[in-house]
């Protein structure tokens, strides 16, 4: 197929190349479409692939600690899903900022200032780390506060102590990993993902089964597994990545207040999405027959957690376009990407809703033997529908903001969305009306589907051309040296 007509006759992606022209007819339109598929679907797939591997990583360390005992299982489960969550997303969100800053200095030519981004990432995140060493510390009694068992509350608080090099591993990670990604340098973490992996698996057999060591040797593969895949990065930068890492400098410590409040933004928007899925959880756990209720919940959450793996890669992969074209001054291009990432979303959703409707009666066999959970799941398969088909636009918008350097107006948003809106609204369809967990979900379904519309509004009204400047300005303010002028271009 032809490349879309370009300002000047260049093609994207290139550092010469020039915005795309006003599409002008549908042949025109067909051409960006396809073409802004491929150049999506390139980032989007090793990272799919590298979080599928992560996500891999905590699903065989449960069963392999699944098969030392029940209240291992439970114990390790918890740790992982409740503090090893909470860091995750904190620690992921802080790491946010450097899509924003990477994306665009990439885009704007000014690729000597990534290797700088990363190091002051790596400054913050690494002080975070100790901010969040308390949580891990005190695990134990903070499991208890919410509710859980003491003996199941203690192993676990044992097991979080014991995965404390992990959560260091983060702040090497995720900086990392944003550095690669603006350069759509994905396919090497992707791979570095996959071997850490099978390294896991072998020693997770090895420690828990050879050498006897029980959950102490999970938490050990844990933290090994996770320490190659931050190592294995930082060797592939150091060796591969000459145009953009120069070694050290002290440049990292320079405008690093601005840089921590653009983090403690990306962490707050992110943390402000995970935390609401995880209160319905704990808003549930409350409801009459709530083991029922709970046990349904989770069967449709964790199939929700699977498509939630797919629409991550495509948050990471638009926030990488946006973010490129925006530093290289295409306005035209960074909507396009968007409204062409967006409409792919919105149809892959559906046809996970259409999946989940026609199989409703069927799929809680995979997670249950009992019927009465295997009804109670299909009553709710029409809400977990619904939510992935609004789980589908979201992420996409999310990257979008990430890309343009929004993070603290979605922040806002999602604060008036899920905690003023959506949150009360099931608390009251959930226990006032006495609908149970359909009146909770249903209640937040509507806290996601009022920040969907929101930030659709937003993204409806944004004016590419002045997002361009900010970029420039903002490149000017932290990359230390001027950006032509030709970045500026001509209106949408």
């Amino acid at each position: 197929m032809e490349e879309p007509l370009l300002n000047g006759g260049a093609v994207i992606g290139c550092p010469t190349a020039a915005d795309y022209e006003p599409v002008k007819n549908f042949k025109e339109a067909k051409s960006v479409f396809w073409t802004e598929t491929v150049k999506m679907w390139k980032i989007a797939t090793p990272i799919v692939f590298n979080i599928l591997c992560n996500y891999g990583t905590n699903s065989f360390t449960n069963i392999f600690v699944g098969h030392i005992g029940e209240i291992e299982l439970s114990s390790v489960t918890i740790s992982l899903s409740v503090i090893g969550t909470f860091s995750f997303g904190f620690m992921l969100g802080m790491g946010s900022a450097l899509e924003t800053l990477c994306g665009q200095a990439f885009g704007a030519g000014q690729v000597h200032m990534l290797g700088v981004y990363m190091q002051r990432s790596w400054l913050i995140l690494s002080v975070t780390c100790v901010c969040l060493l308390p949580i891990y510390c005190f695990a134990s009694p903070i499991l208890k506060l919410l509710g859980q068992e003491e003996q199941i509350a203690d192993l676990a608080g044992q097991f979080t102590i014991l995965t404390i090099p992990q959560l260091f591993s983060l702040a090497i990670n995720f900086p990392t990993q944003k550095f690669l990604q603006a350069q759509s340098k994905v396919s090497a973490f992707a791979w570095i993902g996959f071997v850490a992996l099978v390294v896991h698996i072998v020693m997770l057999y090895v420690f828990i089964y050879v050498f006897d060591w029980g959950m102490t040797g999970a938490a050990i593969a844990y933290d090994i597994s996770s320490w190659i895949i931050a190592i294995g990065q930082v060797i592939y930068v150091i060796g591969w990545c000459k145009e953009t890492w120069h070694g050290l400098s002290r440049a990292a410590f320079i405008e690093i207040w601005a840089f921590v409040r653009l983090s403690l933004a990306s962490a707050v928007m992110l943390c402000l999405e995970i935390w609401y899925m995880m209160s319905i959880i704990i808003l549930t756990g409350h409801l009459d027959n709530a083991i029922v209720a709970v046990g349904s919940l989770s069967v449709c959450m964790n199939l929700n957690g699977w498509e939630a793996m797919l629409f991550i890669g495509i948050n990471a992969a638009i926030s990488v376009r946006v973010s490129n074209e925006l530093g290289l001054g295409h306005p035209r291009a960074a909507k396009y990407s968007v409204y062409v990432t967006v409409f792919q979303s919105l149809l892959i959703g559906v046809l996970f809703m259409v999946i989940i409707l026609i199989t409703k009666d069927y799929f809680a066999i995979i997670f249950t033997s009992s019927a009465e959970l295997q009804q109670a799941v299909a009553k709710l398969a029409f809400l977990l529908g619904i939510t992935m088909v609004l789980n589908s636009v979201q992420p996409v918008i999310s990257g979008v903001a990430i890309g343009g350097g929004w993070q603290a107006m979605v922040a806002y948003i999602n604060i008036g969305s899920y905690y003023i809106f959506g949150l009360p609204l099931g608390y009251l369809l959930g226990y006032t009306a006495n609908l149970g967990v359909t009146g909770v979900w249903s209640g937040m379904i509507c806290g996601t589907a009022l920040q969907t519309l929101l930030l659709l509004i937003v993204l409806y009204r944004t004016n590419w051309t002045k997002e361009v400047e900010q970029t420039t300005e903002r490149m000017r303010k932290w990359g230390g040296q001027s950006i032509s002028n030709e970045k500026i271009v001509d209106g949408v």
